[in-house]
C-alpha cells in the first residue's frame, strides 16, 4: 500500500508565493489551511530506544497546531499578552519551534536562546531584551545565577518547559482573535549573536521580513515525492527557523535534529535516509572526517549550508556521496524539471552566505564533483537583493577585484538590533546593510568572501585576510589538518600583528611538530601565493580550540589566549 505524501501540491504552493498576509508569524496556520494533506505527518523528531535504535516520530501539520495551542492556552493563561517579549531557554530540536509557534500565535515576541549559552551570558541577554517570562527545561540553574547578579529585573516568571507539556489544554482559552494577526511590521522573534565580546547582540526578525526571499523557494525548492530533508540547524537560530518555516509550507518531510554531532546525526541518517541535509559548518566538518557516511548519505543530492562559507577541503569530500538527477545541476528546481530517468554519481553542495541579519542566505555558490575549485566563492546574490556592492568605509564602491566591506540593499535583512538603535544605524551606510565581511568581486559578479571584518590581521606588510589561508591548509594539508582557525596576534614591538594557525588534527594521525606543520602549510601557502604563517598551534582541547553556541571559531578569545607568544609572555605555549 502506498503511503501519502504531505507535500502541497504545486498551487498550493504558487498560491503562497503572491499572498500578501503570509508571513513567519503565521505560516503553521497558513500550511494548516491550504495543504490538502495537513494530516500525514511531515515533522520528525527523533529518539533512540533501549536497544540503542533510532526511532523516528512523525507529527503531522495538524498535531503541530494542536501542540502550539495546548502551548498557547498555557501562556495566555500566564498572562502573556501581544508584544511581550518571552524567553525561550529549552534544547535543540523541535521543542523550541513550538514554543516559537505558541507565542506568535499569540503575538507574543519569542527571544530563543540557544541551550548551549551560559547562564550568567543568558541572564544579561534577557534582561538587555527585558523578558517579562522566561520558559527553560532546568530553571533552578537559572534561578541560582539570578541570586548571584542581584542587580538583574528578574523575569516575571521562570517556569519549566515540563510544565506547559503536561498542561491540559481544556483548562485554558485562547484569545478571542486567534491566531494573532501580524502587521507586514511587527516582530516575531529575537535571534541572538554568540556573545562573544560580551552581552549577545539581539537581532528582530519581522513577519514579512523574514519571509521575504523565500518565495521562490515554494517553487524551486526540491520536493518531488522521495524528497526527504534532514535540518541539523540550531532551531532557536534563523537558519532553523527558515529551513522548518520553508519546509512547512512545502509539506516537505523533515527530520528536525536535537544533535549536530556526528555519532548523533549518522544513525538517524540511516534511519530517515534523507536527500537533502541543511547545516551550519561544524557538522559537515565531522561528516567529511574519516570514513564518510556513504549508508546514511546513499539518497543526498543536495547539501544546504548556511552562515559562515564551508570550506572546500570538506565540501570535495561531501558531493562524492549520494547521487543526484542529471537535471538538478542548480539549486530549487521543480520536480517536473527534473531527468528522473538519468543520474549522475555524485551530489551538490550549495554554500550560502548568510546571517540572522540577512535574513536568509543572499549569496550561494554550487559545488559538484565536476566543479574547478574557486577558493572563497560564494557566488553571485540571490534575487531577493536589490543590490549588492563592495564598499569603502565611507560609501564608495571600489573597483573590481578590490577589498573592501560587503554590503547589500534587500527587503530581508532584518529592521535591526532590539533595544539598540545606535547598533543598529552603525550597520547602515547610504540605504546599504553592512553585513561585518570583507569581500571582493571579480568582473563576472562573483563575490569572495575573504574575513570577517572583526578578524583581519593588521600585519606590519598590511591587512590579511585569514579564510584563503584556512582554505588552503583545510585543502591542500587534509591528511593532516581536520580544521583550522588563523588568528593575528601581537608581533614584537613595530611588527604588527603575526598570523598563526590554530589546528585540530585528523584524528589518527602520526603528530608532526609544530614546526613541521608550519613548513608544510607555509608550502602550500606561499605556492598559493598567500602570506605564510609565522606559527602553528596544536589545539589539545576545548579550551585551546573554542567554539560558540552554534560551532562557530571564537577568534577573539584565541587571539586573547595566544597574545603573548611572540613577546616573550607566553613562548612556552607554541606546543606541537
Amino acid at each position: 500500500m502506498s503511503v501519502q505524501s504531505p507535500i502541497a501540491p504545486l498551487p498550493v504552493r504558487q498560491q503562497f508565493m503572491t499572498d500578501p498576509a503570509l508571513g513567519a508569524g503565521n505560516f503553521l496556520q497558513k500550511a494548516l489551511e491550504a495543504n490538502p494533506h495537513a494530516d500525514v505527518p511531515y515533522a520528525f523528531s527523533h529518539s533512540t530506544d533501549h536497544r540503542g535504535e533510532v526511532v523516528l516520530r512523525g507529527h503531522s501539520l495538524r498535531d503541530l497546531a494542536g501542540l502550539r495551542d495546548r502551548y498557547a492556552r498555557w501562556y495566555w493563561a500566564n498572562g502573556v499578552k501581544p508584544g511581550d517579549p518571552i524567553g525561550v531557554y529549552v534544547a535543540e530540536g523541535l521543542e523550541p519551534l513550538l514554543h516559537f509557534l505558541a507565542l506568535t500565535a499569540l503575538g507574543a515576541i519569542p527571544a530563543m536562546i540557544n541551550d548551549a549559552m551560559p547562564e550568567r551570558t543568558a541572564i544579561r541577554y534577557l534582561d538587555h531584551v527585558g523578558a517579562s517570562g522566561l520558559v527553560a527545561d532546568d530553571p533552578t540553574r537559572l534561578v541560582a545565577a539570578y541570586r548571584t547578579e542581584g542587580n538583574r529585573r528578574r523575569p516575571r516568571f521562570i517556569i519549566p518547559a515540563a510544565e506547559l507539556r503536561a498542561y491540559d489544554p481544556e483548562d485554558g482559552e485562547l484569545p478571542a482573535v486567534y491566531p494573532y494577526e501580524h502587521a507586514a511590521d511587527e516582530v516575531v522573534a529575537l535571534i541572538h549573536s554568540s556573545g562573544t565580546t560580551g552581552t549577545p547582540k539581539s537581532t528582530m526578525l519581522a513577519h514579512r521580513q523574514f519571509w521575504a526571499g523565500k518565495e521562490p523557494r515554494m517553487e524551486r525548492f526540491p520536493a518531488g515525492p522521495d524528497d526527504r530533508l534532514m535540518s541539523l540547524m540550531p532551531h532557536t537560530h534563523a537558519g532553523g527557523l527558515s529551513y522548518f518555516l520553508t519546509a512547512t509550507l512545502l509539506g516537505l518531510p523533515t527530520v528536525v535534529m536535537g544533535d549536530w554531532r556526528r555519532s548523533a546525526v549518522e544513525p538517524v541518517m540511516e534511519a530517515f535516509r534523507p536527500t537533502m541535509v541543511a547545516s551550519f559548518p561544524r557538522t559537515f566538518v565531522e561528516l567529511a572526517t574519516g570514513d564518510l557516511p556513504a549508508k546514511g548519505a546513499a539518497k543526498v543530492h543536495s547539501w544546504f549550508n548556511t552562515g559562515d562559507g564551508a570550506h572546500y577541503g570538506h565540501i570535495r569530500r561531501l558531493v562524492t556521496l549520494g547521487e543526484r538527477p542529471a537535471g538538478l545541476i542548480k539549486p530549487w528546481l521543480l520536480p517536473q524539471d527534473r531527468e528522473a530517468e538519468a543520474s549522475l554519481p555524485g551530489s551538490q553542495f550549495i554554500d550560502g552566505l548568510g546571517s540572522s541579519e540577512m535574513g536568509m542566505a543572499l549569496f550561494g555558490q554550487v559545488t559538484t564533483p565536476e566543479t574547478e575549485r574557486n577558493d572563497r566563492c560564494v557566488g553571485k546574490p540571490t534575487e531577493v537583493v536589490h543590490a549588492a556592492a563592495v564598499l569603502t568605509p565611507e560609501g564608495e564602491e571600489v573597483p573590481v577585484g578590490t577589498v573592501g566591506l560587503l554590503a547589500v540593499k534587500t527587503p530581508s535583512r532584518t529592521p535591526g538590533y532590539w533595544n539598540a538603535p545606535e547598533l543598529t544605524r552603525s550597520f547602515e551606510l547610504d540605504g546599504y546593510w553592512l553585513t561585518g565581511d570583507v569581500a571582493k568581486k571579480d568582473e563576472e559578479g562573483n563575490f569572495y568572501h575573504l574575513d570577517r571584518t572583526v578578524d583581519v590581521l593588521d600585519t606590519a606588510d598590511g591587512p590579511v585576510y585569514s579564510l584563503p589561508l584556512e582554505e588552503v591548509l583545510l585543502a591542500d594539508c587534509a591528511a593532516t589538518v581536520l580544521d583550522c582557525a588563523v588568528v593575528g596576534v601581537p608581533g614584537a614591538q613595530g611588527e604588527g600583528h603575526r598570523p598563526v594557525a590554530v589546528v585540530r588534527l585528523q584524528p589518527g594521525v602520526v603528530e608532526p611538530s609544530a614546526e613541521e606543520l608550519r613548513e608544510q602549510a607555509n608550502k602550500e601557502l606561499t605556492a598559493a601565493g598567500l602570506t605564510p604563517l609565522a606559527a602553528v598551534i596544536v589545539a589539545r582541547d576545548a579550551a585551546d580550540y573554542p567554539t560558540g553556541v552554534t560551532g562557530k571559531a571564537l577568534k577573539r578569545e584565541m587571539r586573547t589566549r595566544w597574545a603573548g607568544l611572540f613577546t616573550g609572555a607566553d613562548r612556552t605555549s607554541a606546543r606541537g
